[in-house]
């Protein structure tokens, strides 16, 4: 069975090669920064774990203060020789009940290097089998566009108009206006 703990600094520091790995360095934030994020409580750090041989499946960086009472699931990954097992599945659900206290759950889409477009088909699918759904938005993240995605909890899945507030909110908790200004490019979306 899997379960979920709360990661620390040894942690971040065993995991962030990994997702060095499996996410593009102009949409990775610098380990410093989940650091510093960590101390003052602006991200969590999830390690999911196999309950009888406590080993470690995977991972979930998640920043968890907003004032609008939103999660943003910023990074999620399955260790390369644990995937494709069910175990993501089984981790989304652990997430979901975590925050289920919260507004929502909010998720960014993001793909530097999908020429046909079916690896953002595949992630659009699975965080729609979680009850996320599209939110239109207009930003990037390290110069890829970005789909932003919301489960809806206690909120409501309708956030297009405040999406720009509420993604520059949840970065300006962990980085400073210059590093948010080189990293994240959002507008508001026209109606």
């Amino acid at each position: 069975m899997l379960s979920v703990r709360k990661g620390g600094h040894r942690d971040l520091t065993r995991f962030y090669p990994v997702m060095e790995m499996d996410f593009d360095k102009k949409e990775l934030l610098p380990k410093v920064v989940i650091h510093k994020a960590l101390l003052n409580g602006s991200q969590e750090l999830l390690i999911f774990f196999d309950d009888e041989s406590n080993i470690e499946l995977g991972y979930a960086l998640v920043c968890c203060r907003s004032l609008y009472g939103y999660v943003l699931l910023k990074y999620f990954g399955i260790l390369p020789w644990y995937r494709d097992k069910g175990i993501g599945v089984e981790a989304m659900r652990l997430i979901n009940k975590r925050y289920a206290d919260r507004q929502g759950i909010l998720a960014e889409l993001t793909v530097f290097d999908d020429s046909d477009g079916e690896y953002l088909k595949k992630l659009r699918r699975f965080f729609a089998r979680f009850g996320y759904v599209g939110v239109e938005s207009d930003y990037r993240l390290g110069g890829a566009e970005v789909e932003l995605m919301v489960k809806p909890i206690k909120g409501t899945e309708d956030i297009s108009a405040v999406a720009h507030r509420m993604i520059r909110d949840v970065y300006s908790r962990c980085l400073s206006a210059v590093a948010m200004n080189k990293m994240i490019d959002i507008k508001p979306v026209k109606k």
